[in-house]
């Protein structure tokens, strides 16, 4: 039988950097494909050959060919993958934050009603059929399990719920017969994520739709895929039936040798009673991670954690702390009193922050690699620059920034062709090391990391994890910030879990799973 998509000797290579040699496989009619890999293996590159994305052919194109239904296919363009049938569900949100569900579900094949003006000026006047396009969108919606209203404004909704609106875009289109999830479950809960893996089985069995589905939460790749592919360095190398394979099985053909899966610290740390941090009475209006009322105090040299299900407000709490969104309350940081938040102040003072959007706040895309790591240092300490004319004039250190770039590049595994590469061109999980680099370089006191491992493989995840360590050995107070409870218990002294924009209890990282699923659930200690 004809395969429905089949790619065929793919190779693709950024300025003299290979990124893909001779990768093939197939999906077939129905079928759900799990593309894995650690990051930099070349998924992301791959899927953007084959949904037409504009940084393949601005690059020299690619080596190989694309059949759909046994045709050979160049997508030039996204919108000639979205006129064959293929849909594409990326890592970054791209929806529009001032239209509602509906009008992103719908964007480009609005439904119309003609009128008189149309037959002078076009269909640019023709009217939107409102109640046919919440229709459409219900139904794609529903088709999801979830329940959001069709007229509800993106601005206004849960991390989760625009991912759900992004994949009702994709399912919502009548010709949609291949889709690829890129991290579709990355910021959902394990109980929307498992919604979303029932949806998404159900769309393969019963309408036929082909799947390639990209995730590093390798129990998701062994409960939801036919076949998985695995590919390391470009390279395809295992292509399998989904048969009895285990998450170790996958973790140890990602990264070709052996390796825990979850990383262990020594538990009964002795910490000096002396608190770096304290906040009370913190508020942070943080659309869909509101703070209501957060308290908390963290002891100098400690790794202090914050957990909770998406949507509760811990990602409100370092964002406020640091000025990103407007925050009320009292903050006494080494010290000195805050009542005032704001970013410049907080870094002078010497708190930095590796946020949660690292696209959208954590780095200059269209800058080397040198500029986004030595750029926060040099804007707030001065460091990085050449005084000239008694100090009157300062310059650019260029060799000082090259060889910091480099140093973190090494000490964090980046993949990259080199320092002086744009950051716009590396994969999301060494895009995600580079905005830990910035904020290393500032040599912090306090370092607030938020999602530091979203939608990063195992091998990356360990050496981010192994890092955070070593830096918070030489000194550096850690309030890390992850929807991951494993993570948090492998690394941290202390975790505190936020239900409901308050803190529901505070528990060292050995205390049972039960009693932290509690807390999640809206019990308090």
């Amino acid at each position: 039988m004809t395969p429905l998509l089949r790619l065929e000797s793919i190779t693709k290579d950024f300025y003299d950097t290979v990124v893909l040699q001779d990768v093939s496989f197939s999906v077939g009619k129905g079928e759900i494909v799990a593309l894995a890999g650690e990051n930099g293996a070349g998924k992301t590159t791959l899927m953007h050959i084959l949904f037409g994305m504009p940084d393949i052919a601005g690059t020299g194109g690619y080596g190989g060919a694309v059949y759909i239904d046994g045709v050979k296919a160049l997508y030039k363009t996204p919108e000639d993958a979205l006129a064959a049938g293929i849909g594409m569900v990326h890592q970054e949100f791209s929806l529009i934050p001032g239209f509602n569900a509906a009008e992103n579900i719908l964007l480009g094949r609005e439904p119309v009603k003609q009128n008189i003006a149309c037959e002078l000026f076009g269909e640019r006047v023709a009217t939107l059929r409102r109640d046919v396009m919440r229709q459409k969108a219900g139904s794609a919606i529903g088709r999801l399990g979830v329940n959001i209203a069709p007229e509800t404004p993106v601005s206004l909704m849960s991390v989760a719920h625009k991912q759900f609106t992004e994949i009702a875009r994709e399912i919502g289109r009548e010709n949609a017969r291949l889709l690829v999830m890129d991290e579709p479950t990355a910021v959902l809960t394990e109980s929307e994520a498992e919604i979303l893996l029932s949806s998404l089985k159900r769309l393969a069995v019963e309408e036929g739709i082909g799947i390639i589905f990209i995730s590093h939460r390798l129990h998701e790749v062994v409960k939801i895929a036919d076949r998985i592919v695995v590919l390391r360095d470009g390279r395809v190398i295992k292509d399998v039936q989904n048969e009895g394979v285990s998450v170790r099985d996958i973790a140890g053909w990602m990264v070709g040798r052996n390796m825990d899966e979850s990383a262990k610290r020594n538990e009964g740390r002795r910490l000096p009673d002396e608190a770096i941090l304290e906040v009370e009475h913190l508020r942070v209006d943080m659309p869909g991670e509101p703070v209501r009322d957060v308290s908390f105090s963290v002891r100098r040299g400690e790794i202090f954690g914050i957990g909770a299900l998406a949507g509760q407000g811990k990602l409100g709490i370092p964002n406020g702390i640091m000025g990103l969104y407007a925050a009320e309350g009292l903050v006494r940081f080494d010290g000195e009193e805050w009542t005032r938040f704001d970013p410049q102040k907080a870094q002078k003072s010497g708190a930095a922050f590796v946020s949660e959007d690292r696209r959208g706040i954590g780095l200059l895309l269209d800058e080397t690699l040198e500029w986004n790591i030595t750029f926060g240092a040099m804007q707030i300490k001065g460091d990085y620059l050449l005084p000239l004319a008694g100090g009157l004039v300062r310059l650019r250190d260029e060799k000082a920034m090259r060889k910091a770039a480099e140093r973190y590049i090494d000490a964090l595994a980046i993949k990259c062709a080199g320092s002086r590469q744009l950051a716009k061109e590396l994969s999301g999980g060494n895009q995600q090391k580079v905005c830990l680099a910035r904020a290393f370089a500032l040599s912090p006191k306090l370092l607030f990391v938020s999602e530091p491992t979203r939608g990063i493989d195992v091998g990356a995840k360990k050496i981010v994890l192994d890092t955070l360590r070593k830096v918070n050995a030489d000194g550096v107070t850690i309030v890390m910030v992850s929807s991951e409870l494993e993570e948090l218990r492998s690394i941290c002294d202390r975790i505190a879990i936020v239900s409901e924009g308050k803190i529901a209890g505070i528990l060292p990282p050995s205390a049972p799973v039960e009693r932290f699923g509690l807390l999640m659930s809206g019990e308090t200690e």
